[in-house]
């Protein structure tokens, strides 16, 4: 409990990670009250309600806050939906990944010799390729929809964490707490489990934290390129492609339809951001190298 009560302190403390903290927090709550604050029109609450078929993006309105892409889908509705979509996405890859990451990179780490080359040999050649190009690559094996993204960013990300966790526990492993364990006989699991992980664990918990708005923003980046979720879904990466023809606006009339590809824009800047923040806090708080202030 003091330690909950001392890493509260830190986050609260710190105006930069109270900032974090807040963002994701309003993230958190449009989520939960998407329903209320965006009520569906029947059928999948995810899919983006729209009146008509005109292809020119329509100024905001009573009837639509913060106006309609192409196709006349409503940016608030999508905007506000997607905020689900981005949480479901960013924490089913992240835990995912955390989970084949922890386990390889603790075999690899603990065990050594031939189970380390086997695993890290695995983990370089996954690393040897661009992460981005590499989903892309999956995502079209697979099919484009949101399923396959998701499949595929839990392929590409896992590396990462197993390279790092490794690192760690092959550190961990020579204290003098692990070789008591391990001379009182303790199972080679249990060890890991009770004494290695517990005291490893620490900066891949804070690169997971960083990660969520990076898996967003690749997530997003596919659904630009027409590989993510099918038309009409509440996705921000979606939304912003639907605005790729109105980006600049017609002629003498640049700005004209800056809100179809800004807003849903904002709303992925500030979702990475809120994360961002709050990783860089965590890395504070459980970093022993960095002095508490």
């Amino acid at each position: 409990m003091s330690d909950l009560k001392l890493m509260a302190r830190q986050l609260v403390k710190n105006p930069v990670s109270l900032a974090g903290l807040v963002i994701v927090v309003i993230y958190v709550c449009i989520a939960i009250f998407a329903p209320l604050i965006a009520p569906p029109q029947g059928g999948d609450p995810y899919k983006i309600p729209h009146e008509g078929f005109s292809s020119e993006p329509q100024p905001p309105s009573r009837d639509h806050p913060f106006g309609t892409t192409q196709g006349q889908f409503d940016i608030f509705y999508g905007c506000i939906w997607g905020v689900r979509t981005a949480f479901r996405m960013a924490l089913v890859v992240i835990a995912v990944t955390l989970v084949i990451g922890i386990v390889l990179g603790s075999l690899a780490g603990y065990f050594g010799g031939v189970i380390d080359e086997v695993i890290m040999r695995i983990t370089d050649i996954f690393l040897a390729f661009p992460s981005l190009i590499l989903a892309m690559a999956l995502v079209v094996v697979l099919g484009p929809g949101l399923r396959s993204v998701i499949i595929a960013l839990c392929i590409v990300w896992w590396p990462s964490y197993a390279r790092l966790i490794r690192g760690d526990i092959l550190q961990v492993r020579e204290e003098d707490y692990v070789e008591a364990a391990r001379g009182v006989g303790a199972p080679s699991f249990r060890v890991i489990a009770r004494h290695v992980l517990p005291n490893a664990i620490y900066p891949t918990l804070i690169m997971a934290s960083l990660d969520i708005g990076a898996v967003v923003l690749v997530g997003a980046a596919l659904s630009f390129l027409g590989l993510g979720a099918p038309e009409g879904y509440a996705d921000w990466g979606q939304m912003v492609e639907f605005s790729r023809n109105w980006i600049v606006g017609p002629p003498g009339e640049p700005l004209k339809y800056w809100y179809a590809p800004v807003i849903p824009g904002l709303f992925i800047v500030f979702f990475v951001l809120g994360w961002n923040l709050l990783g860089d806090a965590f890395r504070d708080i459980f970093d022993p190298r960095l002095a508490r202030r």
